[in-house]
């Protein structure tokens, strides 16, 4: 079997910094333009195909990309991740409703809340390890769900109704039908998130970050400052779920504890593990076909999630690094660089 990772890796590396711009441009038109083939095999039956290019497929990508950073990157098992999804959400909602202010000026509120949230649940929660820290982050995206659930201020049960969309941009205008400009603000924030995780990796917190990865105690012997580094991961992960949380509560105008169950993270789990713990286009894979299978199998109804749960576990089988696996690599950790 070819392996798709490497070959893809070869023809890039094979490239110069011309040639890599022009294929990164090409790929970028053609993933912008998909929601132009709503009439093709890709149409799903009974949702509106543009709308699912936004949520969940376009969102599930963000999200995968944020939580990629703390479990492929750092081996940090976390449970709660919708918990910082939840709270971008609540903060557009609450500041779009109550105040004056448009999403673009609440975008960054939100990042900053979740990554506040980030570095609150990441100081005690960091001190553990393993199933430990799986249980406490879980338990994290029980506590926001109930506050949103019994918290006036935030609707409780009722939710937030009337939340405004995005103000017009170049005089196109943010409606809930206009599917394909929420679709590409999407693309642009995934870029975003790309290239910011991209360019971490490539310097020393993402050296830290696979010390970590591979033997915690090793990278705290050669000196590398564990905790720190665990909690940097941690705001990074929550600032893009505070992101889409913001996005999210704008496009669908309105939000409730029920959209921010435990599911959600599972979810997310579900397609970083499927795509490849550690590669971030590997995870992106994975969140687009997890987030399209289901709305594309909706004909069958309740029997889809039988069919869902029969993918996910031949897939594992068949791949258990997921479909395209990080580049393994025996390095050895230089501690002046690593520090």
């Amino acid at each position: 079997m070819i392996n798709l990772r490497d070959k893809g890796a070869e023809i890039w590396e094979n490239q110069g910094r011309v040639g890599r711009v022009v294929l990164a441009l090409c790929g970028v038109t053609v993933v912008a333009s998909l929601p132009f083939l709503g009439g093709t095999i890709l149409n799903t039956p009974i949702a509106d195909y543009e709308s699912v290019l936004v949520y969940p497929i376009a969102m599930f990508v963000l999200m995968a990309i944020g939580l990629n950073i703390v479990i492929g990157k750092s081996g940090l098992l976390d449970l709660g991740y919708v918990a910082f999804f939840a709270i971008g959400a609540y903060t557009m909602g609450l500041l779009g409703t109550k105040t004056g202010l448009n999403t673009w000026e609440i975008l960054p509120i939100g990042i900053a809340m979740a990554m506040f949230s980030g570095i609150i649940l990441g100081i005690p929660a960091l001190k553990l390890r393993g199933d430990y820290l799986a249980i406490i982050t879980l338990g994290f995206g029980e506590i926001v769900r109930i506050v949103a659930l019994n918290l006036g201020a935030l609707g409780r049960s009722e939710g937030i109704l009337n939340i405004p969309t995005p103000p017009a941009i170049f005089g196109i205008e943010y409606t809930f039908d206009s599917h394909r400009i929420y679709y590409w603000t999407l693309l642009v924030l995934i870029l975003l998130a790309i290239w910011m995780v991209r360019r971490l990796s490539a310097r020393r917190a993402g050296r830290a970050w696979e010390s970590i990865r591979q033997d915690e105690d090793a990278a705290e012997l050669l000196g590398v400052p564990t905790f720190r580094y665990k909690i940097w991961a941690f705001v990074l992960g929550a600032s893009v779920g505070g992101a889409a949380g913001v996005f999210y509560a704008s496009k669908t105008l309105f939000i409730a504890p029920d959209n921010f169950t435990l599911q959600i993270s599972i979810l997310i789990l579900a397609c970083v593990v499927f795509g490849g713990m550690g590669n971030i286009w590997g995870v992106i894979l994975g969140a687009v076909i997890l987030g399209y299978l289901p709305d594309r199998i909706r004909f069958i109804s309740d029997a889809r999630l039988l069919v869902f749960g029969l993918v996910l576990v031949i897939m594992m089988n068949l791949r258990p690094d997921g479909l395209l696996p990080r580049k393994k690599r025996e390095k050895t950790i230089d501690k002046k660089d690593a520090t």
